[in-house]
């Protein structure tokens, strides 16, 4: 399901990861820094209504040969060879206040989520020596920080991700898939019988498809320290399996993003990828 999940520290990490200074064959152990980040996005999937932020994040990146925090990896890389990776994985995204959104008026607000679980990701083919072609297989529980932590179900996003270096730019172009169990599209799409109005019927989220989406993403380092990163994403969500949902407003959605990153500091000691 996962909203808009490339958002903010996911951003950060994604795109410090990305600096020319750590592209070379061997990159440090650790690293860290700071992000200026501008987003724009649908408050949800299917939601009419936009949320725009701009936030100053740290970041950090530790690439341990098997404990790692590096992009959207948090955790152990039990796997990994020429062609084949398998870690464990997260995402992350902001929650929507109701307050702002005529749909969900009078609802709870959506708190803050993050997901976290395994993850596959395959090369399919090296096309050049510049562009790889490959497919990122997560499986995460989604979980929301509010009033404590509690697990609103899981969610999946097979992936297929095309990546050029070119230009001195990294260009990724990703097409995928977004899926959800019951539980969570409840959490999303649900209307409890409670918060059912004259024109908002009760409904309870099913499980399946969410939405297709098209995503390109542009890095760019500037110099060692300092580098920047755009994005734009375009989610369909005309086969969405809970378009029946009062809180459904929308069958497409658009986002766009960019940011600055500096690297404050790094390792001497170089990571054994």
């Amino acid at each position: 399901m996962k909203k808009l999940l490339l958002t903010l520290s996911v951003l950060a990490c994604a795109s410090a990861q990305a600096q020319s200074s750590s592209d070379g064959p061997k990159r440090p152990l650790w690293e860290y820094g700071a992000s200026a980040i501008a987003v724009s996005q649908p408050s949800y999937l299917g939601s009419a209504t936009k949320t725009s932020k701009g936030l100053v994040l740290p970041w950090f990146i530790y690439r341990g040969e098997v404990f790692r925090a590096d992009g959207n990896t948090a955790g152990a890389r039990l796997l990994k060879n020429d062609d084949v990776e398998f870690d464990v994985g997260f995402a992350a995204a902001l929650g929507a206040s109701s307050d702002n959104n005529s749909a969900r008026a009078g609802m709870p607000s959506l708190g803050f989520q993050f997901e976290f679980g395994p993850r596959a990701k395959y090369r399919i083919a090296q096309i050049d020596p510049i562009t790889r072609l490959g497919v990122d297989l997560p499986l995460r529980a989604a979980f929301e920080v509010k009033d404590g932590l509690n697990h609103r179900g899981w969610v999946a996003e097979p992936r297929l991700e095309l990546e050029r270096r070119q230009f001195g730019l990294r260009l990724q172009a990703t097409a995928s898939l977004a899926l959800a169990d019951q539980r969570y599209a409840n959490f999303l799409y649900g209307v409890a019988p409670a918060f059912a109005t004259a024109n908002r019927k009760a409904y309870e989220g099913k499980a399946g498809v969410v939405s297709a989406r098209l995503q390109g993403t542009a890095f760019k380092q500037f110099s060692s320290d300092w580098g920047g990163f755009v994005y734009a994403r375009h989610d369909s969500l005309g086969g969405s399996a809970n378009k029946q949902s009062p809180l459904f407003q929308q069958s497409s959605g658009n986002a766009v993003g960019g940011g600055l990153i500096w690297t404050i500091g790094r390792s001497s000691t170089l990571a054994k990828e």
